[in-house]
Protein backbone atom coordinates (compact mmCIF):
# COMPACT_ATOMS: atom_id res chain seq x y z
CA UNK A 1 0.00 0.00 0.00
CA UNK A 2 1.25 3.34 -1.05
CA UNK A 3 1.61 6.13 1.59
CA UNK A 4 -0.50 8.41 0.17
CA UNK A 5 -3.58 5.76 -0.59
CA UNK A 6 -6.14 6.23 2.86
CA UNK A 7 -6.81 2.89 4.59
CA UNK A 8 -10.69 2.27 3.81
CA UNK A 9 -12.33 -0.20 5.45
CA UNK A 10 -16.02 -2.20 3.93
CA UNK A 11 -18.78 -2.31 6.19
CA UNK A 12 -20.06 -6.25 6.72
CA UNK A 13 -22.85 -6.59 3.85
CA UNK A 14 -22.85 -10.82 4.06
CA UNK A 15 -23.45 -11.42 7.71
CA UNK A 16 -27.15 -10.83 7.64
CA UNK A 17 -27.70 -9.10 10.68
CA UNK A 18 -27.95 -5.44 8.72
CA UNK A 19 -31.29 -5.86 7.03
CA UNK A 20 -32.76 -8.03 9.02
CA UNK A 21 -31.56 -5.44 12.18
CA UNK A 22 -32.78 -2.67 10.05
CA UNK A 23 -35.99 -4.27 8.54
CA UNK A 24 -37.51 -5.36 12.53
CA UNK A 25 -36.72 -1.85 13.54
CA UNK A 26 -38.54 0.08 10.77
CA UNK A 27 -41.51 -2.57 10.86
CA UNK A 28 -41.84 -2.57 14.63
CA UNK A 29 -41.80 1.12 14.26
CA UNK A 30 -44.37 1.54 11.32
CA UNK A 31 -46.58 -1.54 12.69
CA UNK A 32 -47.33 -0.06 16.34
CA UNK A 33 -48.00 3.60 15.12
CA UNK A 34 -50.31 2.27 12.69
CA UNK A 35 -51.96 -0.20 14.90
CA UNK A 36 -51.94 2.88 17.96
CA UNK A 37 -53.21 5.16 15.29
CA UNK A 38 -56.02 2.98 13.80
CA UNK A 39 -56.89 2.24 17.45
CA UNK A 40 -56.94 5.46 19.03
CA UNK A 41 -58.52 7.00 16.02
CA UNK A 42 -61.46 4.64 16.68
CA UNK A 43 -61.72 6.41 20.26
CA UNK A 44 -60.80 3.82 22.15
CA UNK A 45 -59.82 4.07 25.99
CA UNK A 46 -55.95 4.10 26.52
CA UNK A 47 -55.83 0.62 28.08
CA UNK A 48 -56.72 -0.97 24.81
CA UNK A 49 -54.62 1.18 22.93
CA UNK A 50 -51.81 -0.04 25.17
CA UNK A 51 -52.66 -3.92 25.29
CA UNK A 52 -53.22 -3.76 21.24
CA UNK A 53 -49.91 -1.89 21.52
CA UNK A 54 -48.12 -4.48 23.50
CA UNK A 55 -49.46 -7.35 21.90
CA UNK A 56 -48.76 -6.31 18.24
CA UNK A 57 -44.71 -6.29 19.89
CA UNK A 58 -45.05 -9.35 21.42
CA UNK A 59 -46.44 -11.30 17.87
CA UNK A 60 -44.45 -9.00 15.69
CA UNK A 61 -41.47 -9.66 16.82
CA UNK A 62 -42.01 -13.20 16.99
CA UNK A 63 -43.52 -13.54 13.58
CA UNK A 64 -40.31 -11.48 12.62
CA UNK A 65 -38.02 -13.68 14.32
CA UNK A 66 -39.27 -16.91 12.95
CA UNK A 67 -39.60 -15.47 9.25
CA UNK A 68 -36.07 -14.28 9.60
CA UNK A 69 -34.59 -17.23 10.77
CA UNK A 70 -36.51 -19.82 8.08
CA UNK A 71 -35.77 -16.81 4.96
CA UNK A 72 -32.35 -17.31 5.67
CA UNK A 73 -32.02 -21.07 6.73
CA UNK A 74 -34.18 -22.20 3.94
CA UNK A 75 -31.54 -19.91 1.63
CA UNK A 76 -28.77 -21.52 2.62
CA UNK A 77 -30.02 -24.94 2.29
CA UNK A 78 -30.52 -24.04 -1.10
CA UNK A 79 -27.13 -22.66 -1.61
CA UNK A 80 -25.60 -25.64 -0.07
CA UNK A 81 -27.90 -28.31 -2.45
CA UNK A 82 -26.58 -26.31 -5.20
CA UNK A 83 -22.95 -26.31 -3.91
CA UNK A 84 -23.34 -29.97 -3.92
CA UNK A 85 -24.22 -30.35 -7.11
CA UNK A 86 -21.34 -28.00 -8.59
CA UNK A 87 -18.82 -29.91 -6.71
CA UNK A 88 -20.31 -33.26 -8.31
CA UNK A 89 -19.62 -31.20 -11.85
CA UNK A 90 -16.40 -30.00 -10.77
CA UNK A 91 -15.12 -33.89 -10.01
CA UNK A 92 -16.91 -35.23 -12.60
CA UNK A 93 -16.33 -32.84 -15.88
CA UNK A 94 -13.80 -31.12 -14.82
CA UNK A 95 -12.92 -29.41 -18.46
CA UNK A 96 -16.34 -28.56 -19.05
CA UNK A 97 -16.14 -26.81 -16.02
CA UNK A 98 -12.79 -25.15 -17.03
CA UNK A 99 -14.28 -24.39 -20.32
CA UNK A 100 -17.25 -22.40 -18.42
CA UNK A 101 -15.02 -20.15 -16.57
CA UNK A 102 -12.54 -19.41 -19.73
CA UNK A 103 -15.66 -18.50 -21.41
CA UNK A 104 -17.12 -15.78 -18.38
CA UNK A 105 -13.81 -13.81 -18.08
CA UNK A 106 -12.83 -13.45 -21.70
CA UNK A 107 -16.42 -12.18 -22.07
CA UNK A 108 -15.25 -9.63 -19.42
CA UNK A 109 -12.52 -8.63 -21.64
CA UNK A 110 -10.01 -10.91 -19.70
CA UNK A 111 -6.75 -12.70 -21.90
CA UNK A 112 -7.89 -16.12 -23.64
CA UNK A 113 -4.64 -17.21 -22.65
CA UNK A 114 -4.53 -15.98 -18.87
CA UNK A 115 -8.32 -17.09 -18.35
CA UNK A 116 -7.26 -20.79 -19.36
CA UNK A 117 -4.08 -21.26 -17.59
CA UNK A 118 -6.14 -19.63 -14.00
CA UNK A 119 -8.96 -22.27 -15.06
CA UNK A 120 -6.72 -25.34 -15.88
CA UNK A 121 -4.77 -25.10 -12.28
CA UNK A 122 -7.84 -24.59 -10.52
CA UNK A 123 -9.27 -27.60 -12.16
CA UNK A 124 -7.12 -29.76 -10.49
CA UNK A 125 -8.47 -28.66 -7.23
CA UNK A 126 -12.35 -29.54 -6.81
CA UNK A 127 -12.85 -27.73 -3.70
CA UNK A 128 -10.88 -24.45 -4.48
CA UNK A 129 -12.29 -24.83 -8.21
CA UNK A 130 -15.80 -25.00 -5.79
CA UNK A 131 -15.49 -21.44 -4.20
CA UNK A 132 -14.11 -19.94 -8.02
CA UNK A 133 -17.37 -21.31 -9.44
CA UNK A 134 -20.03 -20.48 -6.89
CA UNK A 135 -18.82 -16.49 -7.02
CA UNK A 136 -19.10 -16.78 -10.76
CA UNK A 137 -22.40 -18.68 -11.20
CA UNK A 138 -23.88 -18.55 -7.99
CA UNK A 139 -22.46 -14.91 -6.63
CA UNK A 140 -21.78 -16.67 -2.90
CA UNK A 141 -18.80 -17.73 -0.96
CA UNK A 142 -18.80 -21.32 0.16
CA UNK A 143 -17.89 -20.48 3.59
CA UNK A 144 -19.75 -17.56 4.56
CA UNK A 145 -23.32 -17.84 4.93
CA UNK A 146 -25.26 -15.61 6.93
CA UNK A 147 -26.34 -16.47 9.95
CA UNK A 148 -30.05 -17.86 10.74
CA UNK A 149 -29.59 -17.16 13.97
CA UNK A 150 -27.89 -13.88 13.77
CA UNK A 151 -30.70 -12.64 11.85
CA UNK A 152 -33.46 -14.08 13.71
CA UNK A 153 -32.44 -12.39 16.81
CA UNK A 154 -31.44 -8.78 15.11
CA UNK A 155 -34.90 -8.84 13.98
CA UNK A 156 -36.64 -10.09 17.02
CA UNK A 157 -34.30 -7.70 18.72
CA UNK A 158 -35.00 -4.58 16.87
CA UNK A 159 -38.09 -5.18 15.87
CA UNK A 160 -39.30 -4.83 19.49
CA UNK A 161 -37.60 -2.45 20.17
CA UNK A 162 -39.08 -0.13 16.88
CA UNK A 163 -42.46 -1.36 18.42
CA UNK A 164 -42.02 0.41 22.47
CA UNK A 165 -40.99 3.79 20.98
CA UNK A 166 -44.53 4.85 19.81
CA UNK A 167 -45.89 2.93 22.94
CA UNK A 168 -43.59 5.14 25.56
CA UNK A 169 -45.96 7.95 25.99
CA UNK A 170 -48.82 5.99 27.96
CA UNK A 171 -46.09 3.64 30.04
CA UNK A 172 -45.19 6.82 31.07
CA UNK A 173 -48.35 8.07 32.11
CA UNK A 174 -49.37 10.13 29.21
CA UNK A 175 -52.13 8.23 27.65
CA UNK A 176 -52.26 10.93 24.46
CA UNK A 177 -52.62 9.54 20.86
CA UNK A 178 -50.62 12.50 19.47
CA UNK A 179 -47.75 12.27 21.92
CA UNK A 180 -47.31 8.70 20.85
CA UNK A 181 -47.90 9.27 17.71
CA UNK A 182 -45.11 12.25 17.65
CA UNK A 183 -42.99 9.35 19.47
CA UNK A 184 -43.19 7.15 16.89
CA UNK A 185 -42.42 10.14 14.31
CA UNK A 186 -39.06 10.79 15.88
CA UNK A 187 -38.45 7.33 16.24
CA UNK A 188 -38.80 6.77 12.10
CA UNK A 189 -36.79 10.12 11.16
CA UNK A 190 -34.16 8.78 14.07
CA UNK A 191 -34.22 5.24 12.59
CA UNK A 192 -34.02 6.53 8.86
CA UNK A 193 -31.04 8.92 9.56
CA UNK A 194 -29.18 5.46 11.29
CA UNK A 195 -29.73 3.82 8.10
CA UNK A 196 -27.60 6.56 6.26
CA UNK A 197 -24.90 6.11 8.43
CA UNK A 198 -24.36 2.46 6.69
CA UNK A 199 -25.75 3.21 3.00
CA UNK A 200 -24.02 6.55 2.42
CA UNK A 201 -27.42 8.47 1.90
CA UNK A 202 -27.77 12.24 3.45
CA UNK A 203 -29.20 11.79 6.61
CA UNK A 204 -32.25 14.12 5.86
CA UNK A 205 -33.07 12.48 3.10
CA UNK A 206 -32.96 8.90 4.86
CA UNK A 207 -34.47 10.17 7.91
CA UNK A 208 -37.76 12.07 5.96
CA UNK A 209 -38.48 9.08 3.60
CA UNK A 210 -38.93 6.60 6.90
CA UNK A 211 -40.82 9.10 8.55
CA UNK A 212 -43.28 10.01 5.32
CA UNK A 213 -43.59 6.12 5.33
CA UNK A 214 -44.52 6.36 8.97
CA UNK A 215 -46.92 8.79 8.50
CA UNK A 216 -48.71 7.60 5.48
CA UNK A 217 -49.36 4.32 7.11
CA UNK A 218 -50.47 5.74 10.38
CA UNK A 219 -52.73 7.96 8.52
CA UNK A 220 -54.29 5.65 6.57
CA UNK A 221 -54.96 3.35 9.64
CA UNK A 222 -56.32 6.27 11.70
CA UNK A 223 -59.22 7.15 9.26
CA UNK A 224 -59.93 3.66 9.18
CA UNK A 225 -60.56 3.48 13.05
CA UNK A 226 -61.85 6.43 13.31
CA UNK A 227 -64.79 5.55 10.36
CA UNK A 228 -65.16 1.81 11.63
CA UNK A 229 -65.49 3.69 15.44
CA UNK A 230 -68.27 5.88 14.58
CA UNK A 231 -70.01 3.49 12.22
CA UNK A 232 -69.71 1.56 15.40
CA UNK A 233 -71.14 4.00 17.39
Amino acid sequence: MTADRAEHHHADVSGGWLRAATFGAMDGLVTNIALIAGVGGAGTAAHTIVLTGVAGLVAGAVSMGIGEYTSVQTQNEQIAAELRKELGELRAHPDAEADELVAAWTGRGLPESLARQVADVLKRNPEQALRVHAQEELGVVPDEHPSPWTAALSSFVCFALGAVVPLLPYLLGRPDLWLALAAGGVGLFGAGVLVARFTGRPWWRSGLRQLLLGAAAAGITYLVGAAIGVTAA
